[in-house]
């Protein structure tokens, strides 16, 4: 059964971000041009505490997220998504570090494609894993949204981007 979501839009510094949830949690974070549904404004709960906490990560107010989130994923996935929920804000890790943390030391080829399937991005922050020689690497809404990311909150200093 298809569960029944809501979505909205929020206007920020790096594009006008599409934010689906179902009545008890946030399900998505889309960059421009990623979503492809019609949208109406809704009323939903989780979507005006999303945009607010938002808004505020934007504002360099918040630098953590206290939503509930519901991203469908495999079990493997959900890991690595749980692991990049535990990145403080204004630092990085590597692909690598992230799969010695999971107890999986040889797979972070396999965390680098978890973490690009993430649903819920800047929330659940992929954008602060780059590659294990400090480069910037693979992000859904592109490496200057990355970049623009990182700079904003402070991480970028002292990185070979």
């Amino acid at each position: 059964m298809k569960r029944s979501e809501s979505y909205t839009q929020v206007l920020s510094p790096i594009g006008e971000l599409t934010l689906s949830a179902t009545e008890s949690a946030l399900t998505g974070v889309w960059f421009p041009g990623r979503f492809r549904r019609q949208v109406t404004a809704g009323d939903n709960p989780i979507l005006q505490l999303a945009r607010r906490q938002l808004d505020e990560y934007f504002a360099r107010t918040r630098t953590s997220f206290d939503l509930p989130l519901d991203a469908e994923g495999t079990a493997f996935e959900r890991r690595v998504w749980d692991l990049l929920r535990a990145i403080p804000y204004g630092t990085t890790t590597s692909y690598g570090e992230l799969a010695r943390r999971l107890g999986e030391p040889k797979e972070a080829r396999a965390v680098g494609a978890a973490n690009g399937k993430n649903p819920i991005p800047i929330i659940v922050p992929c954008h602060r894993v780059i590659g294990a020689n400090g480069d910037l690497t693979g992000f859904g809404g592109g490496l200057e949204r990355k970049r623009w990311l990182l700079e904003h909150e402070g991480a970028l200093l002292g990185l070979g981007a």
